[in-house]
């Protein structure tokens, strides 16, 4: 009686988690999507240079996001399933699952604190190269894409210890952005990328207490369906005529 009650209690809460990690999934393919084709990161991406660590890192970021996500709700379903026909090879590979995706979480968490900076250096390093070539030689090339940056990010110019920035600024900023009274540059990458990458390690920090919790219980649904078909065919006999 205990343990069926314990099974229906498990089965309940892995019902509640996997809906709760198919949305986290969903949500880290849209964070991953939005992060590969938005305005903000396909600009740097398609100005960046070939050295640059960003493009390795935009790609990588998107391409993991994906597969992340896909396993987050192979894991769900699978837990969802499992949970209704009390299959323990199911349960087992919902677990599978849930371990798979933590063990690729894990990595990335540690990578966010690891390389807190490297996101936005390489990114402040693509302006600091745009804008500096406008300087020197006045590209239109470059001065195109300077300005679409400053239109992007709604920013204009830096503070500059190379002189006079002023030429440069009123060619390429956006109306009502001229200098002294726009935003610096390289201060607005700094709060877009750090608002980012808030939200992206609060959602790692929950799908990993999600995963946790997802292999806590298909272990235990596993070992309850175990023991409670051995129960049920204990004390049973066959009767055959002779």
């Amino acid at each position: 009686m205990g343990l069926r009650c314990g099974m229906k209690t498990t089965k309940c809460q892995l019902l509640v988690t996997s809906l709760c990690v198919m949305l986290l999934g969903l949500s880290i393919a849209t964070l991953s999507t939005v992060t590969h084709y938005g305005p903000h990161f396909i600009l740097i991406r398609n100005i960046s240079l070939e050295s640059n660590s960003y493009r390795v890192i935009h790609y990588t970021a998107f391409y993991f996001g994906i597969c992340i996500s896909m396993t987050l709700i192979l894991a769900a379903l699978l837990g969802s399933v499992a949970m209704v026909r009390e299959s323990q090879s199911l349960t087992a590979m919902g677990f599978f699952c849930f371990a798979l995706a933590f063990c690729g979480l894990v990595p990335a968490a540690c990578w966010r604190y690891t390389h807190s900076t490297e996101v936005e250096e390489s990114m402040m390093d693509v302006y600091d190269l745009v804008y500096e070539e406008v300087r020197r030689n006045a590209s239109s090339f470059r001065r195109q894409q300077l300005t679409a940056i400053h239109k992007t990010f709604l920013c204009c110019g830096k503070h500059s210890p190379f002189g006079d920035t002023t030429n440069v600024e009123s060619k390429t900023c956006p109306p009502g952005q001229a200098h002294g009274s726009g935003q610096d540059c390289l201060r607005e990458i700094q709060f877009f990328l750090k608002k980012h990458m808030d939200f992206v390690t609060t959602l790692l920090g929950i799908t990993i207490g999600f995963t946790v919790y997802g292999m806590i219980l298909t272990s235990f649904l596993w070992f309850s369906i175990h023991f409670s078909s051995n129960l049920d065919r204990k004390g049973k006999y066959i009767l055959r005529e002779r």
